[in-house]
This record gives C-alpha cells, sequence and structure tokens, in this order.
C-alpha cells in the first residue's frame, strides 16, 4: 500500500476519491500522464487495495476502500492524506 500511494499521480487520483467520498469515473481524472500511464497507475492502486473498481455500462468507476484500509492501517490513509494535503497547500503559497 505505501508502495502504491509513494508515486504523486496516485496520490492525487486517492486524494481526488478521498474528496469526493463517491465513485469516480476513471475518465473523471485529468491526469498529467499518457493513457497507458494512467491505466497502469489505476492497476497499482487497484492490486495494492487501495481502490475498488467495477463497471457500469461502458464506465469504470473507482472507490477509495477507506473502511478496509481503516481496519487494516488505523489511521494511515487519513495521516498520508492530510500530509499531502498540507504539501499541496505549502506548494500553492
Amino acid at each position: 500500500m505505501m508502495h502504491a500511494l509513494s508515486d504523486p499521480v496516485r496520490l492525487l487520483v486517492v486524494r481526488r476519491l478521498a474528496a469526493a467520498r463517491d465513485e469516480l469515473a476513471c475518465s473523471y481524472f485529468e491526469l498529467p500522464v499518457t493513457k497507458s500511464t494512467s491505466t497502469h497507475h489505476f492497476r497499482v492502486l487497484r492490486e495494492s487495495g487501495v481502490i475498488r473498481q467495477c463497471y457500469r455500462g461502458m464506465a469504470k468507476l473507482n472507490r477509495l476502500r477507506t473502511d478496509d484500509l481503516d481496519a487494516l492501517f488505523p489511521g494511515l490513509l487519513g495521516s498520508v492524506l492530510a500530509a499531502a494535503d498540507a504539501e499541496a497547500g505549502r506548494l500553492a503559497q
């Protein structure tokens, strides 16, 4: 899980999913990488257990596995997201 969250693009995806608190389609994310690289990042997040993906029609929806992650690693996801938000705020100044 820590490897999955160590990449800035994957962390951006996780931050957006956490803020949305709902399922988001892969097409929702405008990432600074190619489509194939984006697919790779979503696969890493899925295989590490950070997100759950399901199809609805033609859309692949992503959901952050907050409850599962908090059960396995209490407080870890919240700490990672808080640190990422603080860093983003610091860089925006």
